[in-house]
């Protein structure tokens, strides 16, 4: 039996399977923590994103763009190892009121910005190198949506009622 269209699109994102997603493998860190559907919708719009390219992959890059005042939305893999590596950039982003989030994959967030290795982290600006294209307008729909979401998200941490003890 072949796959349908829909599923076909899931695995492309990777999340066609829950066997993927092991919550002992996050690192203690891993907060705020996209959900499935927010994962799914981050995924999609960073994929669109790479298209455009308006997407900063990799720690370097990321704390780069942070320091230089660039603004955007950052996603960071929870089962990064060793966590060190990622650790203080939620802390940059506080600083600079850049929201955050963290996804359950490396490997999956290095799929969804197009690149063949596993990424820790990746840094979407909306208005990157690119300002033209087909499909923009939709791109800048899904990053507004992914960023008020992701920003209610970092608001509910930072005043302690989102913590989870």
């Amino acid at each position: 039996m072949g796959k349908s269209s829909k599923e076909k699109r899931q695995s492309s994102i990777g999340l066609d399977s829950e066997a993927d997603f092991n919550p002992d493998h996050l690192a203690p860190i891993a907060h705020p923590l996209a959900d499935k559907k927010l994962t799914k919708k981050v995924f999609k719009t960073l994929k669109k994103a790479t298209k455009h390219k308006h997407v900063k992959r990799g720690v370097k890059e990321v704390i780069k763009g942070i320091r230089k005042g660039d603004k955007g939305l950052v996603i960071l893999a929870g089962n990064t190892a060793p966590i060190d590596v990622i650790s203080h950039i939620p802390v940059l982003c506080e600083d600079k009121n850049i929201p955050y989030c963290f996804v359950p994959s490396r490997q999956e967030l290095g799929k969804a910005s197009s690149t063949k290795r596993p990424t820790s982290c990746v840094m979407v600006i909306p208005g990157g190198k690119s300002g033209k294209g087909e499909g923009l307008s939709d791109y800048k729909e899904n990053y507004t949506e992914c960023f008020d979401t992701v920003n209610e998200m970092n608001k509910k941490l930072i005043t302690g009622s989102g913590i989870v003890a």
